[in-house]
């Protein structure tokens, strides 16, 4: 806009000659000179130089934007590149379609809460043909804690959509567009994700899903202060993945639990040491998502899954579109549905806490949690 020709601006014929000789050609010549020093140039009075001022400054300045129609204008963008739906109704109204392409959507929680059910049900959902609301497509599926049940999936698939599992044939090819990964350390994760972004190029991958990232460190460093980060490449190379091929990547991450002292240390690692009733009560108050605040910034949407009182929610604690909302659910055969489609909002810290009080209740099928 500093570019803009003054010739092109609709000021008088004789004064644009004026600006002209005097080698005032555009919006940045003249705006950069003060009142006075245009009155000497062009030798005309006041009152025409800050006609001619307050006019180029209008067209050359951009258009002033409210707060409001910056957010339409990304909520928009948001529908224009597309989403995965999740098919749980209330949690896809928040997201404004769903999973959106090119993000980073983490799943954090404690084990057996229902992380790896949702990733199994939404690799079907990419998997589906499009006229089923599929995307038609292949997902790479790293499976970390060997927690991936093909069992689990057709089981899902059978109760999700009969109609389409009915047919013969259709559940092998379902399961045939899944390709499952197994790192067995951090050194195999990170080559895995080297050869991951041909082969998404190549063929037609429309989902990632990791599960779980903090379980790759916990494999290859121990706890405490000297571990700075340890996947600080991994994340940015996921993130250029993710919008490079605009696909979704969606990685699931364990909780930790901190103490009075301060140290972090995995729940799991916890309470090896503790009594049943003291490791309960730090569970219930000071469970936190693992690998830390650089971890946390480097997602786009976070899914906080807990339980309390024995009922289990999932929350959107972070999301460029969505009020903090919180979704009652519970795990079935047909994987996991929401109780009640109409969210509700939570304020404050309550947002990014993560309860584990009451969970008794969790389902196994197959040994899949």
């Amino acid at each position: 806009m500093a570019n803009k020709l003054i010739n092109e601006m609709g000021l008088r014929k004789s004064l644009r000659h004026i600006f002209a000789a005097r080698n005032i050609i555009t919006a940045k010549d003249a705006l950069s000179l003060t009142e006075f020093e245009l009155m000497e140039l062009l030798d005309v009075g006041l009152a025409e130089v800050k006609f001619a001022v307050a006019l180029i400054s209008e067209i050359a300045s951009p258009h002033y934007q409210t707060v409001q129609s910056l957010l339409e204008q990304r909520m928009q963008n948001e529908y224009l590149t597309g989403h995965l739906p999740t098919h749980l109704k209330g949690l896809d109204a928040a997201l404004c379609g769903g999973l959106p392409f090119g993000t980073l959507t983490e799943l954090v929680g404690p084990s057996g809460i229902g992380k790896t059910q949702f990733c199994l049900k939404i690799s079907l959902l990419a998997a589906l043909p499009s006229c089923y609301g599929g995307l038609d497509g292949h997902v790479i599926y790293i499976d970390v804690e060997s927690k991936f049940s093909s069992r689990r999936l057709i089981e899902i698939g059978i109760n999700s959509f009969p109609e389409i599992f009915c047919l013969e044939g259709m559940a092998k090819e379902m399961a045939g567009r899944i390709t499952v990964l197994r790192p067995g350390s951090l050194t195999e994760f990170t080559e895995s994700l080297q050869k991951i972004k041909v082969s998404v190029l190549q063929h037609q991958v429309k989902l990632l899903i990791i599960d779980s990232m903090a379980a790759l460190v916990s494999g290859e460093y121990e706890q405490g202060p000297q571990r700075h980060h340890p996947l600080g490449w991994h994340i940015s190379f996921i993130k250029s993945l993710a919008e490079f091929s605009r696909i979704p990547v969606v990685m699931t991450n364990q909780v930790r639990s901190r103490g009075a002292n301060q140290i972090f240390r995995y729940i799991f690692q916890e309470s090896r040491d503790l009594t049943v009733e003291d490791d309960n009560e730090k569970c219930d108050s000071r469970l936190v998502a693992a690998l830390g605040i650089h971890w946390a910034h480097a997602v786009n949407i976070r899914l906080v899954l807990e339980s309390r009182s024995g009922q289990r929610f999932i929350k959107v604690a972070k999301s460029p579109v969505s009020p903090p909302l919180a979704f009652p659910f519970q795990v079935t055969s047909m994987g996991i549905v929401l109780l009640n489609d109409d969210g509700v909002e939570m304020a404050g810290s309550q947002i990014n806490a993560i309860d584990h009080q009451g969970h008794v209740d969790i389902v196994h099928h197959g040994d899949e949690r």
